[in-house]
């Protein structure tokens, strides 16, 4: 855990601020833009919010909760091929469910196309934009390399009227997709990549899942973002360090339209990546496609509503996200830092039920034959207020079979000929004494072995889906001559019909609710569950055995 520790944010100031939040302190203390404070978090609907996302939600909206601020949720849709407003209602959902609002301010990049659209014309006027007749493949060889300059378009210098004229017509659809681009005029020869001549505008003939067929020309993210954040009245314009070469020319845009009074701010942190893991969406997309996942909440995803549905809590999230910290150093978090956050919350709020995975009976050959009694179970130690509930006990009972050998080793300190155990909650066994039940005199000498147990009489069969993790190697981005799909884990799923559950389980368990099979690690019923045929996710294990199975 210390090597993961050292990826926590050292640049945290004394006054516990990280650096992000001792930016915004500095603006705000310098009166800059009126003394306002307005952040957004900017998704693209073109796929399903991950853990990455998950700690950029946390810095848009926990800085602007901690300074007084607000933050907008404004849905970057410039682009209808890949975009759908399934994930609109998706993005909207994991936000509220980690807790954040954004009241009324839901805005949309496509609310300012009108106005992006006007800014274009008007830099084509001014001529500081042409029309470029060439395909991608040319466009790109004219860029150079960052050691070389760039080659000026042989449109670079056609005349306004006649670069007016062709926008107007690209959006009004008379070209093909491909044939026409806007691209801003400002230098070949720059040593920023980004600044030689970057198109601002393509052609895209798809509807629009807002706009319809309004519009055949869309604004590209390097033009759209920064002018959107100004018309917004955003006053930083937080992202991740993929943006730092892009920061001069948002500042170059957006300088189209700010002055002194107010302009957006943009500051980089460093994104989130996990071992074990791929962040890329199109990757993503590709395994729910492809059916190598049962959707984009199959609870083997990173995403974050599959983490929903595996039972991982949101306060979990934000405390792993609060743990590693922001900084400007890309860095490769161990999962199992945010698998010991889900651990660490899920101990306080789950509470303790009874679950047999491999069930073996035992008959208690002392006991009554057709009685039976309740126990008291404590629903969670952590929580004083979490009270208690019954458990039926009787002569026949389920006990994991792992729980008993008829050959033991040495300190194998379950069921055995001749041993004794504790029933948690009940008694002791070998049952010769019926005083061994837990609060009675008999139950007080010492046994080392305590068995987790259902009553046969009253079990529930039930369904448990064992969940791990997805991927087989600790980095899949970086093995770069394999296809990401070789290194999936084949051991990523593993269903286990037939559990024996107890019966106030079956009776309470609710889709997002938290229980600790007790002894065996931390569940959740899935929203496949049926009255008749409920299903359990194991979100995650009691203790960390994936890390010690690497060390072997």
């Amino acid at each position: 855990m210390s090597e993961i520790i050292e990826t926590i944010n050292d640049e945290e100031s004394k006054s516990g601020l990280n650096f992000v939040e001792q930016l915004v302190a500095d603006d705000l203390a310098a009166g800059k833009n009126g003394g306002r404070l307005n952040t957004r978090f900017p998704p693209e609907p073109n796929g399903y919010l991950h853990i990455g996302h998950a700690k950029a939600i946390c810095m848009d909206f926990g800085v602007a909760e901690k300074f007084g601020g607000t933050c907008n949720l404004r849905f970057d849709d410039t682009n209808p091929t890949k975009e759908d407003t399934e994930y609109v209602d998706a993005i909207r959902d994991d936000i509220h469910w980690l807790g954040f609002d954004w009241g009324d301010r839901e805005y949309y990049a496509s609310d300012y196309f009108p106005q992006l659209y006007d800014l274009a014309v008007r830099m084509i006027k001014e001529g500081k934009a042409y029309v470029d007749h060439q395909t991608s493949e040319e466009i790109a060889r004219q860029k150079g390399t960052p050691t070389q300059p760039g080659e000026n378009s042989p449109y670079r210098d056609r005349p306004v009227e006649e670069n007016l004229d062709l926008f107007h017509r690209m959006n009004a659809g008379e070209f093909d997709e491909g044939t026409y681009v806007l691209r801003a005029k400002i230098d070949m020869a720059s040593d920023n990549m980004h600044f030689r001549d970057p198109i601002m505008y393509r052609i895209i003939k798809t509807p629009h899942h807002r706009t319809g067929t309004t519009w055949n020309v869309y604004p590209m993210y390097d033009f759209a973002h920064g002018q959107s954040d100004y018309f917004e009245g955003v006053t930083h314009s937080i992202c991740t360090l993929e943006f730092v070469p892009h920061r001069p020319l948002y500042e170059y845009f957006v300088k189209e339209l700010a002055d002194e009074s107010y302009c957006p701010r943009q500051i980089e942190f460093n994104r989130l990546n996990l071992t074990y893991t791929v962040m890329s969406k199109r990757k993503l997309l590709q395994l729910v496609k492809e059916g190598l996942v049962a959707g984009w909440d199959d609870p083997r995803m990173p995403t974050i509503s599959a983490m929903r549905r595996r039972g991982y809590t949101p306060q979990s999230i934000r405390n792993f996200v609060n743990l590693i910290g922001y900084t400007k150093v890309e860095a490769l978090n161990s999962i199992s830092l945010l698998e010991h956050a889900v651990r660490d919350d899920l101990n306080r709020v789950a509470t303790r039920v009874m679950a047999v995975m491999n069930p073996v009976k035992v008959i208690i050959t002392n006991y009554p034959e057709g009685q039976t009694e309740t126990v008291e179970m404590e629903n969670n130690p952590e929580d004083s207020t979490a009270g208690t509930h019954k458990m039926p006990f009787s002569r026949e009972i389920y006990i994991e079979r792992d729980d008993f050998m008829e050959n033991p080793p040495k300190k194998f300190f379950r069921l055995a000929p001749g041993g004794e155990v504790r029933l948690k909650g009940a008694y002791i066994i070998k049952c010769d004494d019926p005083d061994t039940r837990s609060g009675l005199p008999g139950s007080m000498r010492k046994v080392k072995g305590t068995l987790h147990w259902v009553s046969a009489a009253h079990a529930i069969d039930a369904e448990a889906r064992l969940y791990d993790r997805l991927f087989s190697v600790e980095n899949p981005a970086e093995e770069k001559d394999r296809d990401f799909r070789e290194m999936l884990n084949p051991d990523s799923l593993k269903v286990v019909d037939g559990i024996k559950i107890e019966p106030f389980l079956a009776e309470n368990a609710k889709v997002g609710g938290h229980y600790q099979f007790q002894r065996i690690g931390y569940f959740t019923l899935d929203s496949d569950a049926t009255a008749a045929h409920p299903v359990f996710n194991r979100t995650i294990q009691l203790k960390d055995t994936w890390e010690k199975i690497q060390k072997k």
